[in-house]
């Protein structure tokens, strides 16, 4: 792990390692459009994000505090503020979900943060993008958005349901810039890239299981725990692809770019939402999702 470490510090800002982060980040969008789909199943979001980060914590509580070295002071406060953020996103997405169906919700979180991510990293980190890459920006979330829209259009939830649901939407795409930017900010000022990582997923899953405990125990006809769980089993292994692809990616290149690479995890939610949650795809979604991963295609050519 010290020799990977040592080449990811190594490449990180090299034309190699911006090969490797827009590797990482399609690998993220794959495995986040997943995440999302496990979080919108048939369980509660709510308990399945509890079951997810039960499983966060058992996977990475062991290499956090036997593996990777311990966290310097400087990580260490980072991290408490990464527990706050990402506790407020969860939430966000679990009060999402609860009110309006995944292809409405998860398009308007994926469209409203690359844009706010790309901004934050020209301000934190001096990245800039060119003419042609904000091209792809405006193709990449403006597709987004019209996806979400299209999706509401044919809607039939109640309409105040709706509403709430994309308020809690817009307010997740929010955090998933702010996310974005700040865990990018700690994972470069680690010594270690993988004792950030570890224990990241260590410390910010140890909120939720409690919130889900005491969810299923007030619960009428709580959900039986034994398909629950397996779910939260997949779904910690997911989030260590998604989450920790992504902060490797924004470590090793650049942040905005990983941070609009990764949204093309829309496209694979809408076929997720297609094949497996049984959501109707026609050819006016199949030409928005085309439009955003060309807008991803124009913003790794054009830099």
């Amino acid at each position: 792990m010290d020799t990977l470490a040592a080449y990811l510090i190594a490449v990180a800002g090299t034309p190699e390692g911006a090969r490797l982060a827009t590797i990482l980040a399609l690998v993220s969008a794959l495995a986040h459009a997943v995440f999302g789909a496990l979080q919108k199943g048939r369980h509660d979001p709510w308990l399945t994000r509890g079951a997810i980060d039960f499983w966060l914590v058992v996977f990475s509580a062991p290499v956090a505090l036997f593996v990777v070295p311990w966290p310097n002071a400087a990580t260490a406060l980072i991290l408490v503020g990464a527990v706050g953020i990402h506790f407020a996103y969860k939430v966000a997405m679990a009060r999402a979900y609860e009110k309006a169906a995944f292809t409405v919700v998860y398009p308007v979180v994926r469209g409203t943060g690359p844009l706010v991510t790309v901004i934050a990293a020209t301000v934190f980190f001096g990245e800039r993008f060119t003419g042609m890459q904000w091209v792809g920006v405006a193709c990449l979330s403006g597709g987004i958005l019209l996806l979400a829209l299209r999706n509401l259009s044919e809607e039939k939830l109640d309409p105040a349901a709706l509403r709430a649901g994309l308020a809690w939407a817009v307010a997740g795409g929010l955090l998933v810039a702010i996310y974005t930017t700040y865990d990018a900010f700690g994972i470069r000022q680690a010594p270690d890239p993988f004792t950030f990582l570890a224990w990241f997923f260590f410390v910010t899953a140890l909120d939720f299981p409690l919130l889900a405990l005491r969810r299923y125990r007030l619960m009428a006809a709580p959900p039986v725990l034994a398909p629950l769980m397996w779910r939260g089993a997949i779904g910690a292994l997911v989030a260590w692809v998604s989450f920790g692809g992504v902060m490797v990616a924004t470590m090793v290149g650049k942040v905005g770019e990983a941070a609009v690479l990764r949204e093309t995890s829309t496209v694979f939610a809408a076929l997720i939402g297609w094949f497996i949650l049984r959501e109707k795809v026609g050819p006016r979604r199949l030409f928005l999702m085309t439009l955003v991963a060309l807008g991803a295609v124009i913003v790794e050519m054009g830099g």
